[in-house]
């Protein structure tokens, strides 16, 4: 038997502060909040995938650890830069278009749907709607 991989469920991250990490996330990605308990929360990523978000009591800051979000267009792109920075006062990493660390630490880099493959995005709803279809 051969193993078939369908793609990430979730991503787990650490922070310091479960009930500020909840604010941020929402704040910045308007990500939608699945489930929540004491000390983690849990929020919808894309189609189908999710974020696990768990408090420990002492950070530990990573080197190049890191997870990918991936918005709309540009200008949502543009809309995190600008929340992150102004509004957070993070540092963007050079190098990238939008990568950085968020308040506890964890890096993040976010791409827009131009940097993804068709191949990528063909489970979401929403590139299906288009009828994007590949022939054989």
């Amino acid at each position: 038997m051969s193993v078939q991989v369908y793609g990430c469920n979730h991503v787990a991250i650490e922070v310091d502060d479960v009930e500020k990490a909840v604010a941020f996330y929402q704040d910045v990605f308007n990500l939608q909040k699945l489930d929540e308990g004491e000390g983690d929360a849990f929020f919808k990523l894309g189609e189908h995938q999710f974020l696990a978000i768990f408090e420990v009591g002492e950070m530990k800051p990573d080197r190049v650890r890191h997870f990918g979000i991936m918005v709309r267009n540009e200008k949502q792109l543009a809309e995190v830069r600008e929340k992150i920075t102004k509004k957070y006062g993070l540092k963007l990493n050079p190098g990238f278009r939008c990568d950085f660390h968020d308040p506890f630490g964890n890096r993040i880099q976010v791409v827009d749907l131009h940097d993804e493959s068709l191949v990528w995005l063909l489970p979401y709803q929403e590139v299906q709607k288009a009828g994007i279809r590949f022939s054989d």
